[in-house]
């Protein structure tokens, strides 16, 4: 888990993203908040969104961001049994991988976020269906795949996954060229992460 903050603001009053991974098949959900809103806010939004739809978690990796340091989200992280694990600048706990996918996902998120300005949370579905129907190099798959064993079917992946149909709908090819403009900044973002990659890896051998 990470918070992507700094963003501008929308109409819903939202400035945030919470950034949230599961380490196994790198699938990613984004969900938008406002800076300032209580940890009790976030836990609600974390049993709606999360844990009716996933399940509850064995351990949870994150920094130690306030909000997941307080007595109240330790509390309710010991009820449900999920076992919390913070990282530091000099002591990570997380994985070089899953540090590198959330570095890409904030890149990527940014550069969204200024494209779609005061709307980006109208659209923060498709960056996620985006994110998660892109492939990812360390699972060599796409990460929907990963979590339900088949590609996605939409009008947006029937190139992918052979059923080529006629897009008419307005909203359809709305969607589709939007999907694009995210897929592009999703792909500037992993080239700069592997050339950053890359670059301290040179530096490591030397």
């Amino acid at each position: 888990m990470d918070f992507v903050t700094g963003l501008p603001r929308t109409q819903r009053g939202n400035n945030a993203i919470w950034i949230i991974v599961d380490r196994l098949t790198k699938s990613a959900r984004f969900l938008p908040f406002r800076v300032g809103q209580s940890t009790e806010i976030l836990a609600e939004m974390y049993m709606k969104q999360i844990i009716s739809q996933h399940g509850v978690p064995v351990s949870i990796v994150s920094d130690r961001d306030t909000r997941f340091t307080s007595h109240f989200w330790k509390s309710l992280q010991e009820n449900l049994g999920t076992q919390l694990k913070f990282s530091s600048a000099y002591h990570p706990q997380t994985d070089g991988q899953s540090e590198r996918t959330i570095q890409t996902l904030e890149d990527m998120l940014r550069a969204c976020t200024l494209d779609f300005g005061g709307a980006w949370d109208d659209h923060l579905h498709l960056v996620e269906f985006s994110y998660n129907n892109s492939y990812h190099d360390s699972i060599k798959m796409a990460p929907f795949e990963a979590l339900y064993g088949r590609k996605c079917r939409s009008p947006i992946c029937w190139t992918d996954v052979g059923e080529r149909q006629l897009l008419e709908p307005e909203l359809v090819t709305q969607t589709v060229d939007m999907v694009k403009i995210i897929r592009s900044h999703l792909q500037a973002a992993q080239d700069r992460q592997k050339m950053w990659a890359d670059k301290h890896r040179r530096i490591l051998e030397f």
